[in-house]
């Protein structure tokens, strides 16, 4: 794929700003900037942060995750947002309980100078196009498949909001055919909310905090627990499943720039105490669906909303984490699902319409889908490894049919560039 003009792409933006690419862009920033950011501001409590520390660290992943997300989107006009490890925020959190945050730093730039040397060496790119699409696929909907049952359990929980929020999609689907549904789905569960007193403003202070530098200090102990299970993580979960739902969507996704621009986001944000800033998965996902418009080649513009939210959440992240903070989770838990759809749907078409590697493509849906980890890293990972281990060994035909089809580019999803 050639490389577009920035200022091409950035010209192109305010043809595809709609109601569909900026409803999904700003659905994928309020997932983005709610549930998991209150993961990392619970990991920096209990790792013994500061909440200057904290608000830096908020500020780094958010704000340079923005940016990130912003350039890649103009630069191939493909939906590609840009965010954090959420994994990799749980992970950190345990570890800086025995590291000081100067160690955790320098885990943070090994991590992300690791990331660097493989999308620099070309070698994700390669092994992307050699793992089967189908066993990708499963992946992504083992992955993905906690947000639509988090939709129906969070129905439990509130099944005012929860329940209010599907039926109102359900009939926005079939009736207001103008408006996306997710959209309706948000403004009628959010009304609901506010009437039966849902927001709760906790006690977190609020004001403009500048980001403070931290200077990374190295220790071995610290880039063996940290660093490495950091960079497996956005190798194998985050940039694998961003790329398994462009894929699904029909994009060529750049793998080698992806992961070269997610290694050059970790060691950026290690100076500030954020743990990486790489290519994101779910808002990947949310900005490449249906949701985000008809015309493929407008959905980057969702990108370019999410991005802005993203950065401008981590420039004010002092001044904004107590109202993120009131939101009740079950809102943002069913709207997520809702917009999961259309990617869940595609997934399992793309792993299990064809009859080859459909044995691996269901153990790397049910590896995803049991959310284990081994040495730190996340099942995301080892659903891809399960996978192509089970088709090695019971669909091994299957890999030399795929290596010829893919000779003559017929069946390459991926562009290396």
């Amino acid at each position: 794929m050639s490389e577009f003009n920035l200022v091409q792409s950035l010209k192109g933006v305010p043809k595809f700003l709609n109601l569909n690419t900026i409803s999904a862009g700003t659905l994928a920033a309020i997932f983005g900037c709610t549930g998991p950011a209150l993961i990392v501001i619970g990991g920096a409590a209990s790792g013994g942060l500061t909440h200057q520390q904290a608000i830096s660290w908020l500020f780094a992943i958010y704000f340079f995750g923005g940016l990130l997300g912003i350039y890649l989107a103009l630069k191939y006009r493909q939906p590609i947002a840009g965010a954090y490890s959420i994994p990799g925020a749980v992970l950190v959190a345990g570890a800086l309980t025995q590291f000081s945050l100067n160690e955790a730093a320098g885990a943070y730039f090994v991590a992300g100078v690791l990331v660097l040397i493989l999308g620099v060496t070309g070698l994700i790119g390669k092994i992307m196009r050699w793992i089967p699409l189908p066993i990708v696929m499963g992946m992504i909907v083992g992955a993905m498949i906690r947000f639509g049952t988090g939709m129906i359990t969070s129905i439990e929980a509130a099944p005012l909001i929860a329940g209010s929020a599907v039926v109102v999609y359900l009939l926005s689907s079939r009736y207001l055919k103008k408006v996306p549904p997710i959209v309706s789905a948000f403004v009628v569960s959010m009304v609901v909310a506010l009437l039966l007193n849902q927001f709760k403003m906790g006690d977190i202070e609020s004001g403009f905090i500048t980001p403070q530098l931290v200077m990374p200090s190295f220790s071995l102990d610290a880039i063996v627990s940290i660093a490495i299970p950091l960079a497996l993580l956005v190798i194998g979960a985050e940039n694998a499943q961003a790329t398994g739902v462009l894929m699904a969507q029909g994009y060529k996704p750049p793998v080698n720039a992806m992961t070269v621009w997610s290694g050059i986001g970790g060691i950026v944000t290690s100076f500030f105490g954020g743990h990486n800033a790489n290519i994101a998965g779910p808002m990947t996902a949310i900005c490449s669906s249906q949701e985000a418009g008809e015309k493929k080649e407008g959905r980057y513009a969702a990108v370019i909303v999410n991005g802005t939210l993203f950065a401008s959440f981590g420039l004010f992240a002092g001044v904004v984490v107590p109202f993120v903070s009131a939101m009740p989770g079950v809102l943002v838990a069913t709207v997520a699902g809702l917009a999961m759809i259309g990617v869940l749907l595609s997934s399992l078409q793309a792993a299990f319409s064809d009859s080859k590697f459909q044995i691996g493509a269901f153990f790397a849906l049910i590896i995803a889908m049991s959310g284990v980890s081994f040495f730190s890293v996340s099942s995301p990972f080892w659903a891809i490894i399960g996978g192509v281990v089970v088709s090695l060994i019971i669909e091994k035909s299957h890999f030399t049919v795929k290596s010829e089809e893919t000779s003559t580019g017929e069946t390459s999803a991926v562009e290396v560039v």
